[in-house]
């Protein structure tokens, strides 16, 4: 599968991602983090590169179905207070069965 794209994502509706960087030096080319870097939920570059790279790292060939979930959990269930890669991913897996 190729990468998850800014078209595919559920909530790229212009209300919840923004999409360029404002003068908080914000990085729009954001390609990196850290497992102890925090998310920022409303950045929709970092969350694409997020979900790009968990779903590549967990699932041997992730689909659109895949990657749509983990936007979805980030989005709608992942605790607020669980910020930094490495929980959101724990909690991901911990949590994906049943969600």
């Amino acid at each position: 599968m190729s990468d998850f794209t800014r078209g595919a994502m559920l909530y790229n509706d212009g209300r919840h991602y923004k999409w360029t960087a404002k003068d908080d030096h914000d990085n729009p080319y954001y390609t990196k983090g850290t497992d102890h870097s925090e998310l920022n939920r409303t950045e929709g570059y970092e969350v694409l590169y997020f979900i790009n790279h968990f779903g590549k790292k967990r699932w041997k060939e992730p689909n659109t179905a895949v990657y749509q979930k983990i936007e979805r959990m980030i989005r709608l269930d992942v605790p607020h207070n669980i910020r930094t890669h490495k929980k959101i991913e724990d909690w991901i897996i911990s949590n994906w069965e049943t969600k």
